[in-house]
């Protein structure tokens, strides 16, 4: 029964012009209008760079980013990956960022006295950031100390001197 199907479907189309194998050969020729019923088949894209060529990962991932709107949150994120690189090594060492909110950037520094220089290189610090990432990305710093410990413990608490009037 296929068979019988498929033999009758071969001669519908030896009928309409096509050969015995059952496939048609159309040319459609360039520049030819044709009646948009027939379509141009496509060609190698030839020695021109085309959008059908193998296209880089970069490339590729940074046409998708822009087209989606991801570009400002993966320049944030880069600030936090490419931190020493941005900054410096020795900076990086002694300083962390911890947040970026609407274009500033908060930064750990390791003791109080590191939170006083980058605070005076502040500046110099943004300029490079900007350099690397671009304007906008970074426009201001908060830069915090290392933090005291905190005497503070459950949700209730006294004010007063804390440990020190229970030692007498």
């Amino acid at each position: 029964m296929a068979r019988a199907a498929l033999d009758a479907a071969r001669a519908r189309r030896a009928e309409r012009g096509g050969d015995s194998r059952g496939a048609t050969r159309r040319t459609v020729r360039r520049g030819d209008p044709g009646d948009g019923a027939r379509r141009r088949r496509r060609s190698w894209s030839g020695a021109g760079s085309d959008d059908r060529d193998p296209q880089p990962l970069g490339r590729v991932a940074s046409r998708l980013s822009a087209q989606r709107g991801w570009a400002p949150k993966l320049a944030n994120g880069s600030v936090f990956g490419r931190w020493a690189e941005l900054v410096g090594p020795e900076v990086a060492e002694h300083a962390t960022p911890t947040a970026l909110r609407d274009g500033e950037l908060t930064v750990q520094a390791d003791s109080t006295a590191w939170a006083t220089q980058l605070r005076l290189l502040q500046r110099q610090l943004l300029a490079k950031i900007a350099a690397g990432l671009g304007n906008g990305v970074v426009t201001g710093m908060r830069i915090h100390g290392p933090s005291a410990p905190s005497w503070r413990r459950g949700p209730r608490h006294v004010s007063g001197r804390g440990p020190r009037d229970t030692y007498g």
